[in-house]
Parts: structure tokens; C-alpha cells; sequence
């Protein structure tokens, strides 16, 4: 019997509702049988995947004036999936992955709050070469460079899924590392460019990251 508190909250896009059913707080910890732990998640960082992050919300507000199209797409590293959840509302051709094994099960049941199909997810990680994820056209995350060694093995995952002809739009929040990103992105034939985000008054405090855009 889980002991996790949560939250429950309503962001709109325009007319659009995005519902969702989070954690509570950044306290909220369950790892019985040590899955989490198995796989390298601490109990100080397993909560994270399971708030929205401004981040997230930058994301989000960018991907819903983008016109995708009939592009496929992969969200990277998606915690709440609160872009994929919004792409899936536009019936857009969406893909969403994490390492974290608790996202999966609250994705079914954000879709099924939003009374939307189920979104493809699949759990993996970013030094996987076996995943059944195949190539994009629109490859998507937000807040992924926490550590220097995430550069290369997000670089390369990327690489891995990208189509010949791709776009990639990350959100960075500022952490010191999207111009290292950029150069290996662009020893992949990916121009660059960093954008400073306009409006965002959705979030709480400015927003002092960029939105990382890559393209070839």
C-alpha cells in the first residue's frame, strides 16, 4: 500500500486543458522493492520526475504554437510528459520516454484523466543501444544536462533516433552546459541556435534558460 500524496491541477494552453495528477511535493518517496534503486535513482532524486518543472512549462508553451505536422515525434527524458500529453490532445504522432520506472504508469494515467488515447512510451535509458524506438522527425525534452557525462550520452541518443532531415527543441534552464550540447550536435550536421524565451509569465520567476533549437 503506497503511502505518496498527490496533487492534482489544471494548465491551460488557450483553450486547451491539460489535467494532471502529480506528487504532491519534491518529498514523496516509494521504492519498496528497490527498483529505483537498482537502476541508480537515489530516494533524494526520485521524487523529481514527478512535479512540473518550469522547464517543462517553457516546453510546452513553445511546442503548442509549433506546427508538427505529421511529423513523428519523441519526448526525451519526459517526467509528467506535459508536452507529450499536449501533443497527444492535438492527435499528433507522439512518442514519450524516461529511465525513471514509476513514469510510465502515471502517463496511462494522465492520458486517461484527459480522456485521450494511450501515448507510446517506452523506459529506457540514454546509453541503451537495444531499445525499440526507432528514428524521428521532431526529437523533444527539457531540463536533460545535469551532470557533464549527460552531454555526450544525450548527443549520441539523439544521433541514434534522429531521421536524416530533424528538428530537436530543448529547454535549458541554465545549468552550463547547452554550449558544450551544441558542438557535438553540430559534429552531427545539426545547426544550433539558442533562443531566449518571450513571455513567460505562466512560471513564477524569470526564466534565465534558453530553447536550445537543432536542425539538419
Amino acid at each position: 500500500m503506497t503511502n505518496l500524496r498527490y496533487s492534482y491541477q489544471t494548465i491551460e494552453f488557450g483553450k486547451t486543458d491539460i489535467h494532471l495528477c502529480t506528487l504532491r511535493d519534491k518529498q514523496e518517496f516509494y521504492d519498496p522493492e528497490d527498483i529505483a534503486k537498482n537502476l541508480g535513482i537515489s530516494s533524494a532524486t526520485w521524487s523529481l520526475f514527478g512535479v512540473v518543472w518550469p522547464s517543462s512549462l517553457v516546453l510546452a508553451h513553445f511546442i503548442e504554437q509549433y506546427q508538427v505536422g505529421t511529423k513523428r515525434i519523441l519526448e526525451i527524458g519526459c517526467g509528467m510528459a506535459l508536452s507529450s500529453l499536449l501533443l497527444n490532445k492535438r492527435k499528433a504522432d507522439i512518442t514519450a520516454t524516461d529511465y525513471h520506472p514509476e513514469v510510465g504508469a502515471f502517463l496511462l494515467r494522465n492520458t486517461l484523466l484527459n480522456q485521450d488515447s494511450p501515448i507510446t512510451f517506452e523506459q529506457t535509458d540514454w546509453s541503451n543501444k537495444q531499445d525499440t524506438l526507432g528514428l524521428f522527425d521532431l526529437i523533444i525534452g527539457s531540463d536533460l544536462l545535469y551532470e557533464d557525462e549527460h552531454i555526450e550520452l544525450l548527443a549520441d541518443f539523439i544521433e541514434a533516433h534522429a531521421n536524416k532531415s530533424c528538428e530537436v527543441i530543448l529547454v535549458d534552464p541554465g545549468r552550463g552546459r547547452k554550449s558544450k550540447l551544441s558542438t557535438k550536435m553540430l559534429s552531427f550536421g545539426f545547426s544550433s541556435d539558442h533562443i531566449k524565451p518571450e513571455h513567460t509569465d505562466y512560471i513564477a520567476q524569470d526564466f534565465k534558460g534558453h530553447i536550445l533549437k537543432f536542425k539538419r
